[in-house]
């Protein structure tokens, strides 16, 4: 059994693993760079340690965390999401020093955040992939044309190693072409040091749904159903639903069999996300496996009963999956809204800075999971995540009321977030249907906007009064 984990990460996710420690008996540590100090992740394990006095390098330093894990006796490290959570090199090194990596081996996480070579496995063990090519890098610019020609305007350019929405630019015609790859390339070698490009079809307008795959050491591996995922911006998740609400139970039970299938023909082990596109026929395609844990896990948690962070540790420390297929029967409906510390009237440029008040929603079926507290103060450098409200109902429509209803009661003091941009969403009529794609926030973003504006931003002296009438209604339930 593991008897003390190293967190490898910060804010939200790194609270989470604590949490799920303490549940377990086992010991957290947690690591923190000097502007993290305060950081709620740092204050509730049970003991920390400063990894650097920069902000983000620390976090991505490898050979220092697995000192630390180490020194202090830890026999597990817990790499939580973003950061190192899919460097093979840092799960082989975790390895490699004797302790066990929480996460899936480190040969699948490198053949999994390859993206061309994780299609070349998927499309040789028969499961759908969009059409496409290989690594465009090494051919001249005529021939990377004579690709996209054939295979049909509008296409895609992805980075080969990207991930979080960095690295892709879509094609409309041919005279777009050159400067989008220069362009994909160059971001791809800043953000992810790769600069491998390859192409494939857009697919126009598609659901991005995905199964939750959970299996362990042995080859035992099962789906914990499907979110959608298609509230986005640029390619950034905002809302998610589980289970998907506009989805046959037909075409559900198709695309789990193709999830487990996918994860079973790369010997997946511990938790992960198969990524799915769904067209308007109802064709999906492989898009990509996430081999870490996901930011929306709780909306499954929530639906299935199964804490994911647990099943990770307990995968880890070597336990057998007692869970078959015919186990999992989701209750309801789930959806989780990402409350960021952004402006949405200025490009939603990230707002840090101090939280004066933390009312978050509270009441039946609401969750909460966040790092912030009254006081915290957000920093600059990392992403602008603040709270993930989790609601759960019965069925879709009681579900967006509820969701409605959180936003309303959930006031933030001192920053600005897109509270209101999401309750403004919640209350739009193609939402509440089901009615949407990857295209909904950007085709309605105007409309959007406006409703924002109509219910709480009419001018400044407005916004403060309805801020104001938020933060009073909170303290009459929580107290100054």
């Amino acid at each position: 059994m593991i008897h003390k984990i190293l967190i490898a990460n910060r804010g939200e996710i790194a609270v989470r693993i604590v949490r799920a420690c303490r549940d377990l008996h086992i010991k957290s540590v947690a690591i923190y760079t000097k502007p993290d100090a305060e950081c709620l992740h740092v204050k509730i394990a049970d003991e920390a340690h400063m990894i650097g006095d920069e902000p983000i390098k620390g976090y991505l330093n490898a050979k220092s965390i697995v000192e630390i894990a180490k020194s202090c006796g830890a026999d597990a490290i817990h790499p939580g999401y973003g950061f190192l959570s899919e460097n093979y090199e840092f799960a082989k090194l975790v390895e490699d020093s004797g302790l066990i990596f929480i996460g899936p081996k480190s040969d699948v996480i490198r053949k999994m955040g390859d993206k061309n070579i994780a299609r070349y496995l998927m499309k040789r063990n028969g499961i759908p992939i969009v059409p496409g090519t290989e690594k465009l890098n090494d051919e001249p610019m005529e021939k990377i044309k004579e690709y996209a020609l054939k295979i049909g305007y509008p296409v895609i350019l992805k980075a080969s190693g990207g991930g979080g929405g960095r690295g892709i630019r879509k094609v409309f015609k041919e005279d777009e072409l050159e400067d989008a790859y220069n362009s994909c390339k160059r971001e791809a070698k800043a953000y992810f040091n790769n600069d491998e490009v390859f192409m494939e079809k857009l697919v126009v307008n598609p659901r991005h749904i995905e199964f939750q795959i959970l299996g362990d050491n042995y080859g035992n591996i099962i789906h914990l159903c499907e979110r959608d995922c298609s509230i986005q911006r640029r390619h950034q998740k905002i809302i998610e639903i589980a289970p998907c609400p506009s989805i046959s139970e037909n075409l559900r039970k198709i695309m789990g069999v193709t999830a487990v299938a996918a994860a079973k023909a790369v010997g997946y082990s511990n938790v992960g996300t198969i990524e799915f596109l769904l067209d308007d026929d109802n064709q999906f395609y492989f898009m990509e496996m996430n081999t870490r844990i996901q930011v929306e896990h709780g909306v499954t948690e929530e639906i299935t009963g199964v804490d994911l962070v647990v099943r990770q540790i307990r995968t880890a420390a070597g336990e057998i999956l007692e869970l078959e297929q015919s186990d999992i029967k989701p209750q309801g409906y789930a959806i989780e809204a990402r409350i960021t510390a952004e402006n949405v009237w200025q490009n939603f440029v990230p707002t840090p800075g101090k939280i004066l008040g933390y009312y978050p929603a509270l009441g039946p079926s609401v969750r909460v999971d966040s790092h912030a507290y009254k006081d915290y103060t957000i920093p600059p450098y990392y992403d602008s995540l603040v709270a993930k409200l989790i609601v759960k109902a019965t069925d879709y429509d009681l579900m967006i009321n509820k969701l409605e209803r959180a936003l309303e009661e959930f006031t933030i003091e001192g920053v600005q977030t897109i509270i209101p941009f999401l309750l403004a969403i919640s209350k739009s009529r193609e939402f509440r249907r089901g009615f949407f794609d990857t295209s909904y926030v950007e085709k309605n973003l105007n409309s959007i906007l406006e409703n924002t504006h109509d219910s709480t931003h009419g001018g400044e002296e407005e916004l403060k009064t309805v801020i104001n009438q938020a933060i009073n209604k909170h303290r009459k339930v929580y107290g100054k």
